[in-house]
């Protein structure tokens, strides 16, 4: 195991992580910009070093700044979280040459995966199922950008080539569209993810949104944790997930997760990933990207299966073998569904910066919270406003939505507005409650509602 090490990253994953490290005995150092210093997770650490202004690109998107303050702090390996650096392979290559483990894939491994384009290039000769897809799109000319995204055909989706959770996503559904949508989303992607790079995709209509959880060590030999349905987006970003994925056919979905961990094991992929995929009745599993890092919705396969997937990472990171940790296969029991609590205005989804002036989760049996900030904290505006996970896990998928429910209800949240009312809105309607849920739904439910028509046009 590893003496030390840093926690690249801010708020919610950050906590997460240094508590595993907390358990396994492990030191741990923080890192913090100037808007994060009196957030829990700097406290909670056994070090904690400054990294530089609020702006993400002045702090912790700066590579040469976070692997100058892990080698000064004693740290020999770096934990990237989720965003940010976590899927970027330059940061990989520089942890490597400075000594450092990095802990998540090799960057032989994560070049492969971690950009959208070339992971589509090596999954389709394996026989993986996609969408209909351009490659990298030319990004100094906007005509040619065109030209290649219409041979798509419409509607289609630009995606960021790097990153994920949904930043920079533009649905188009004619050129005009399109050519608006273009520079919109290579700024986003560029500011989040330090590449401006996109490629279109086929929109599928109303698709689930199912990914498979897969772990892999650096001997050859992977598995998977089962699913997660994560079809519940608004803004195409996830907000409500499950595990396991409600009424889908079993076989149907063992098999695509045999097809996922034989793709990554020939791709040598060698840490935990997500197999990301689309579902339509018709159709079947279509692959969208592989996400080489731990997932924001990681818990609910922890809390199906038992396992801690932080844990899993350092080990796989210092090289032990998969046999070692996890000797045997997880079986999957119960049902876990996590609700995303953002600081944002429940109609228009658009962020609400400003102190926690009340900030009091929940604490029933069952439920997991999982929160950045405490009372008294300001959200700024530089940074995602996820507040806090909220996770609840009983026998049943009925049970465990209706325990979420009550979990969401006891928490207080004043001085920023909040998704509360939006998360009730989407556990309680029927759509939910039958399982019948698609990418989809939050705008369905939205259109149903009188109320909030005008909040959506």
């Amino acid at each position: 195991m590893f003496a030390k090490v840093l926690v690249a990253n801010r708020a919610t994953v950050a906590s997460r992580v240094i508590r595993t490290l907390d358990r396994l005995g492990v030191p741990s150092v923080a890192v913090y910009s100037e808007a994060d210093r009196d957030l829990p997770y700097v406290a909670q650490a056994g070090q904690a070093q400054a990294l530089g202004a609020a702006p993400a690109v002045h702090s912790y998107l700066d590579i040469e700044r976070v692997v100058a303050v892990a080698r000064a702090c004693g740290a020999d390996a770096v934990h990237p979280g989720y965003g940010f650096l976590s899927e970027n392979v330059a940061f990989a290559r520089a942890c490597a040459a400075a000594g450092l483990a990095f802990i998540g894939p090799g960057a032989a491994a994560m070049s492969t995966v971690a950009h959208k384009r070339t992971a589509r290039e090596a999954m389709a000769p394996l026989g993986m199922p996609m969408a209909p897809s351009s490659g990298l799109l030319p990004e100094d000319d906007e005509d040619a950008a065109v030209r290649a995204a219409l041979q798509v055909g419409f509607p289609l989706m630009l995606k960021p080539a790097s990153g994920g959770g949904g930043i920079g996503m533009q649905a188009c559904y004619d050129e005009a569209g399109l050519r608006a949508a273009l520079a919109q989303a290579r700024r986003v992607a560029a500011r989040a993810f330090g590449d401006g790079g996109l490629y279109a995709e086929r929109l599928l209509q109303q698709p689930r949104h199912v990914e498979f959880q897969i772990v892999a060590d650096r001997h050859g030999d992977a598995m998977h944790l089962f699913e997660r349905d994560c079809s519940v987006q608004r803004r195409h970003q996830k907000v409500i997930e499950e595990a396991p994925a409600p009424g889908l056919d079993r076989a149907a979905v063992d098999a695509f997760a045999a097809r996922a961990v034989h793709s990554l094991r020939t791709l040598g992929y060698d840490h935990i990933g997500t197999v990301e995929t689309l579902h339509e009745a018709a159709l079947g599993f279509r692959f969208l990207e592989v996400n080489a890092r731990l997932q924001v919705e990681h818990a609910v396969t922890e809390q199906i299966t038992g396992v801690d997937l932080v844990e899993i990472q350092l080990r796989l990171a210092a090289g032990e073998r998969l046999a070692a940790v996890l000797p045997q296969p997880p079986v999957c029991s119960g049902h876990a569904i996590q609700a995303r609590v953002y600081a944002e205005d429940p109609q228009r989804f658009l962020p609400s910066p400003g102190p926690l002036q009340r900030f009091r989760p929940p604490s029933l049996p069952g439920v997991r919270v999982e929160a950045g900030y405490r009372e008294g904290n300001t959200v700024t505006p530089y940074y995602d406003p996820m507040l806090a996970k909220v996770v609840a896990t009983a026998p049943t998928r009925e049970q465990a939505r209706a325990l979420l429910v009550r979990a969401l209800h006891e928490f207080e949240i004043e001085g920023v507005r909040h998704n509360l009312p939006f998360l009730h809105e989407v556990l309680e309607s029927e759509a939910f409650r039958t399982g019948a849920v698609h990418t989809g739904l939050v705008p369905q439910l939205r259109a149903a509602s009188p109320c909030t028509k005008e909040a959506i046009a």
